[in-house]
């Protein structure tokens, strides 16, 4: 008999006490060993239209829902008696008569209301209270009945799909099996959804049941399914991302899309696909910080849980990490520079030089920028160098007068025994290209947006070198509207040309229409890089509804405190563990803000660095940039003040007005990144006067009361 669990069963799991849990875990693992054992308590849902739905005792008030018959045993709900009765009488498991596919369907004539109250709105309804006019138009009026059976609609939702319309159809998607809801979403944009897959002789064996159910081999299987979310789409892909993951590429590749649209995802499974189709191969799976990595290490080792070979042949380390061990090895150790070193030889130089009137700060970005990111070692090559993402215009004269303080710092390091980053992964990149074998056959790149010049130099040599690269062995998978690190530069003039081998993700899977939708407005439709490669964010869509985001302006730091306090006691009273939360603030220096809203909370916190990991039964707190990478049912972004967000220290220090816009580009894309870590509840507040990028998020709240 097969034993089987799916996701709506993993989903409920996490809704229950650590206690609750314990419990059911108990009895799943029982039900694998012996699930004829009469000690079980099995009990037939007389009310339940499919007869093979079962409930067992787990407790005295917790039911475990089964679906059972003579082949097979399924986990399918787990909640509180009444709970899990209601949904059981709900639903139904079918194969799909097309398509072939096991489906937990939801039983028409047992939804009271298919539309529900639609969450969107603009800025006018906001203001006036004047609702938007309904829309009327049919979307699938002239999509037959056979292709909508095609994409995996069960035959009893075809005339509610035939009557959706634009106002109604997330939350008619909110019913429907996800590869129905996926296709519906892709019509509904202008896309054509994928070509279904043939049906086979199992249901469960079918791709899209995969994405729902998984076969336990084993008690192992089962016990780290149970330990961890479902996180379906982080195991099984989206077909739309399967092609990108399976592609041969001529050249460097890259893979687009806006946040939760799965592109670490399709990254992992790339790696994954590569040391599969090459038993030989290394394959390098990296991203800019350890912490990133870390998060990429934990998931490919889930992904790959029954391959334990295929993971010992796939490499996961940040860039700073592999880079050191490999410059050791080939090169010679090294004694790298740290921040306040390179800031103490800039000053030194910069004293050094008289009759100049460049500030510490510009000094230091210019090094950063160009100097040190493309290894200038010459007055010729500063002179002649494009300088981009550099708004501030110098004369001849400027650069010679610049050059002679660069100098005095390269002295001062080289004096010191101290190399950067930059020029570490240069001389790595020399020592390999000079090599005819390769350490890594294929590398594959997570959050390629924030990579620095220096990194990209050191994965073309990894590659084959500038001119040389091989097939398939550069993987990227970004997005430009994320980019919080790293200035803008031509990926082009160091030899990675991805036009034609770009792709941009469409289809959200973690963040809520109403909370992408609003975040969305911080960025505009569309981004495009120093090679002009546009990514079109306009068409992406989420495939799940929830309440819009709230935007709090309080009148002084106590009223902030006290409101998003209140909006956490509203969390938890719904049922989210405090590991389901997170607080984020622009930096360090509002920290003690959201300390004091947990502490009045009287839940357990932890503070994020870059070396704490997320703990059960703690909410985190962290500054925006350290939330690059985490997920959280819900997200609170406090101490959104003015000259906090933009970060008027910042903004102090620019140049001209080309470098302003480069810093209001990097603070929107950073508030960005911290709404976007939210899947189903966000709320945003500041203290009058409040962050300007508050307006452009919408549905501001006035007048705000204290709490």
């Amino acid at each position: 008999m097969q034993f089987l669990i799916a996701d709506s069963f993993t989903d409920s799991l996490g809704r229950l006490t650590g206690d609750e849990q314990k419990q059911v875990k108990t009895t799943a693992f029982d039900l694998q060993l012996n699930p004829a054992n009469p000690g079980h308590h099995f009990h037939k849902l007389d009310r339940a239209r499919d007869k093979n739905f079962w409930s067992v005792r787990v407790g005295s008030d917790i039911r475990l829902i089964v679906h059972r018959n003579d082949s097979s045993l399924l986990l399918c709900y787990v909640d509180h008696h009444d709970k899990a009765y209601d949904w059981a009488e709900r639903r139904k498991l079918e194969a799909h008569p097309r398509t072939g596919a096991a489906q937990l369907i939801e039983i028409r004539e047992t939804v009271k209301e298919v539309v529900v109250p639609v969450y969107v709105a603009d800025s006018a309804t906001q203001t006036t209270g004047t609702p938007k006019p309904a829309v009327t138009e049919h979307l699938f009026r002239g999509v037959s009945d056979d292709e909508l059976l095609s994409y995996g609609v069960p035959p009893e939702w075809l005339p509610d799909v035939k009557q959706a319309t634009e106002d109604s159809l997330l939350s008619l998607a909110d019913h429907l099996p996800a590869e129905a809801a996926e296709a519906l979403l892709e019509l509904a944009t202008g896309g054509k959804p994928r070509v279904p897959a043939p049906a086979t002789t199992n249901p469960f064996d079918h791709p899209d049941a995969q994405r729902r159910f998984r076969v336990m081999g084993n008690l192992a299987e089962l016990q780290q399914a149970l330990a961890y979310p479902w996180e379906k789409w982080a195991v099984f892909l989206h077909p739309e991302q399967q092609q990108w993951v399976v592609r041969d590429y001529n050249g460097p590749a890259r893979v687009a899309g806006s946040a939760g649209t799965g592109k670490t995802i399709v990254a992992l499974h790339r790696a994954a696909h590569l040391a599969r189709q090459h038993p030989e191969a290394r394959v390098l799976l990296t991203t800019f910080t350890d912490t990133l990595a870390k998060a990429l290490k934990f998931k490919l080792n889930r992904l790959l849980t029954s391959e334990p070979r295929l993971a010992e042949r796939i490499d996961v380390h940040s860039l700073p990490a592999i880079g050191q061990r490999l410059h050791k090895t080939m090169v010679g150790p090294v004694q790298l520079a740290s921040r306040e070193d390179i800031r103490a030889v800039m000053e030194a130089a910069a004293n050094a030089v008289a009759g100049h009137k460049f500030s510490n700060h510009f000094l230091l970005t210019e090094w950063e920028h160009v100097v040190d990111a493309w290894q200038l070692d010459s007055w010729e090559a500063y002179r002649d160098v494009a300088r981009l993402g550099r708004k501030t215009r110098l004369s001849e004269a400027q650069r010679k007068v610049l050059w002679a303080i660069f100098e005095h710092a390269r002295a001062g390091l080289r004096d010191q025994g101290l190399l950067t980053a930059s020029a570490l992964f240069t001389h790595l990149a020399t020592a390999l290209n000079s090599k005819d074998t390769s350490i890594f056959d294929f590398a594959v790149v997570d959050e390629a947006q924030d990579l620095a010049v220096y990194h990209l130099r050191f994965l073309v040599a990894l590659a084959g070198g500038e001119g040389r690269v091989r097939p398939n062995a550069l993987f990227f998978a970004g997005d430009l509207g994320q980019r919080i690190f790293q200035q803008p530069f031509s990926w082009k003039s160091l030899g990675v040309d991805v036009r034609g081998r770009s792709r941009t993700l469409r289809v959200n899977y973690r963040t809520s229409h109403q909370i992408r939708s609003h975040a969305d407005r911080l960025l505009g439709p569309a981004v495009m890089d120093v090679d002009g490669n546009r990514e079109d964010r306009s068409d992406t869509v989420s495939v799940f509804n929830g309440p819009l985001p709230r935007i709090q302006v309080l009148n002084d730091v106590e009223e902030e405190i006290a409101a998003v306090g209140h909006w956490i006691a509203e969390c938890t009273s719904a049922g989210l563990a405090p590991q389901e939360m997170g607080v984020f603030v622009r930096s360090e220096a509002q920290l003690e803000r959201a300390v004091a809203v947990l502490q009045r909370a009287g839940l357990p916190f932890q503070i994020l660095d870059e070396q704490v990991a997320i703990e059960q039964e703690c909410v985190s707190i962290c500054t925006m940039h350290l939330a690059k990478g985490l997920e959280f049912r819900a997200v609170a972004v406090m101490a959104c003040d003015d000259e906090v967000i933009p970060l008027q220290e910042r903004i102090e220090t620019v140049g001209d007005d080309g470098d302003l816009q480069e810093v209001y580009d990097t603070e929107r894309q950073l508030l960005y990144v911290a709404c976007t870590r939210a899947r189903d509840h966000l709320l945003v507040t500041g203290t009058a006067p409040a962050s300007e990028f508050l307006d452009d998020l919408g549905c501001r709240e006035f007048p705000v009361k204290a709490y």
